[in-house]
């Protein structure tokens, strides 16, 4: 045997907590981890549904002020019509 290896119940109950130690340390730094790129990607997930809602809203509003500029209104339902010069 080498020398490091344990002796006595003693010895093998301390290698076997130091072990377990060792071994919960590394799984809670690797649950750390997890958890803190999740958050990171439900961030930029968020911030970029934000970003995609902001520009269908100014297209949107731009597809709208064309229609405007263009005399189209819009009726109830699907159906466009052009609007009437009322002189």
């Amino acid at each position: 045997m080498a020398e490091t290896d344990p002796k006595t119940v003693q010895d093998l109950t301390a290698v076997v907590q130091t072990l377990l130690q060792q071994m919960q340390d590394k799984f809670q730094t690797m649950s750390d981890q997890i958890i803190g790129r999740n958050i990171l990607f439900k961030i930029l997930n968020c911030s970029e549904l934000d970003d995609m809602s902001c520009r269908i809203d100014d297209l949107e509003k731009n597809i709208a002020d064309l229609m405007t500029q263009a005399g189209v209104e819009e009726l109830e339902g699907e159906n466009k019509t052009p609007a009437t010069n009322k002189s």
